[in-house]
């Protein structure tokens, strides 16, 4: 049986079922899981979260306490939230391999990739056909990097350069299709064509000038008709192509797609925009917005999420962006954060367990912008009594972009 309980009811030995309220403050990786010390109350309680659902049968039930709610709770109506149905994709969010050790072979593959894209997208300037083999191959690669350790090269490939964004691009998107595939729960060949689609969705800037695509200033209506013909004529080069999966047509087509109907090339509604297209939609602008390029400076990838979220509905599938935010982190890694301790430093790895607790390189004080260390602060740590208030600009505390401290 479930009942709801505020969490100021909450105490060990519970099982939460799901929880309440917002998403964006679901403090833990896993949707459900058996409560079992003091530090997970807190982080719970310190998240904002009102209530939570509890199963009487796999956890102790409430004390009695005047004023607390009755135990006849029924489950609400419906499809479990998808709070709940990321516990079921929570055994592949458990890295195989320490960060550190990971890192290394993920940047050997992101360095290694850049002659294959670079020749890939100067392939399909030409019209010609690309390695598709090659494409497959480095698609495996990033997928076993991820499925080693979910947050290696998502950070590496944050670090790319701006006259490199174009191509580099497909590296990232691919990575982060991975990423969302495995926290979705799809199964292996879904996950390879996922990653497939991410390589390949933007083949068709390729066919635009680049002039247009790296012009520095804002794009007058002939520049952005020319941009916004991408989709459409890489779906055609890969289409004449052959061979290609279908996943990856998709993604190639409608990645520009919207859920209100106001997204391009076709305007199609939300109920014509495939599950994988919605996917994709996601990752590019992710990515697109945390990278530097010739027009614009990155936004911080915390502040990203929240930007994102605004538009979650109109622009994003909700349920996909929620499993985006979980398969990223709520403070991803290279978002420029402040402590309650007043220390400012940069996410350089998520915890193991909880969205907001990550590992933390302190680098300011910010009552003295005195320099610190640096040192690494693991919020999820037994006995850490910090945590996490608010994001920073790193440029208003005289620093370069926090990806470089990673």
């Amino acid at each position: 049986m479930l009942q709801k309980i505020s969490t100021r009811q909450l105490r060990a030995g519970m099982y939460i079922e799901r929880f309440e309220g917002s998403w964006l403050q679901h403090p833990f990786w896993r949707g459900s899981f058996l409560v079992r010390h003091d530090e997970e109350l807190r982080t719970i309680r310190d998240s904002g979260v009102d209530e939570v659902w509890i199963d009487l049968r796999k956890g102790i039930a409430p004390l009695d306490e005047p004023g607390s709610q009755a135990p006849a709770h029924a489950a609400p109506p419906g499809d479990p939230a998808p709070e709940a149905c990321a516990g079921d994709a929570a055994a592949v969010r458990e890295p195989r391999v320490d960060f550190g050790e990971e890192v290394l072979q993920a940047r050997r593959i992101y360095d290694g990739s850049r002659p294959m894209l670079r020749s890939m997208f100067e392939q399909a300037r030409l019209g010609r056909a690309i390695d598709a083999a090659g494409a497959a191959e480095l698609v495996e690669q990033i997928s076993e990097s991820v499925r080693r350790n979910p947050w290696a090269l998502l950070s590496v490939a944050r670090l790319k350069l701006a006259d490199e964004y174009t191509y580099m691009h497909s590296a990232a998107v691919c990575a982060l299709m991975i990423a969302l595939s495995m926290q979705m729960g799809l199964d292996e060949a879904q996950t390879r064509d996922a990653g497939m689609a991410g390589m390949l969705h933007d083949v068709g800037k390729a066919l635009v000038p680049a002039a247009i695509i790296n012009k520095p200033g804002k794009l007058n209506s002939s520049e952005l008709q020319a941009v916004r013909t991408h989709p459409q004529r890489g779906f055609d080069l890969l289409r004449r192509m052959g061979g290609v999966a279908a996943a990856a047509l998709d993604v190639c087509l409608n990645h520009h797609e919207k859920m209100d109907g106001s997204g391009y090339p076709n305007s199609l509604p939300a109920e014509r925009i495939s599950r994988v297209a919605r996917m994709g939609a996601v990752c590019d602008v992710y990515d697109a917005t945390t990278s530097n390029r010739p027009y614009k400076t990155a936004w911080d990838p915390a502040g990203a999420l929240r930007r994102m979220a605004g538009w979650s509905g109109s622009h994003f599938d909700d349920e996909v962006f929620q499993h985006f935010v979980k398969s990223v982190g709520i403070y991803p890694i290279g978002s420029f954060v402040r402590l309650e301790s007043g220390a400012l430093g940069v996410v350089v790895e998520q915890g193991t367990d909880s969205l907001l607790a990550p590992k933390v390189r302190v680098m300011l004080d910010a009552a003295t912008r005195a320099r610190l260390g640096p040192r690494i602060v693991d919020l999820a740590a037994a006995g850490s009594h910090d945590r996490i208030v608010g994001v920073e600009d790193p440029f208003q505390w005289g620093l370069a972009q926090p990806g470089e401290y990673l």
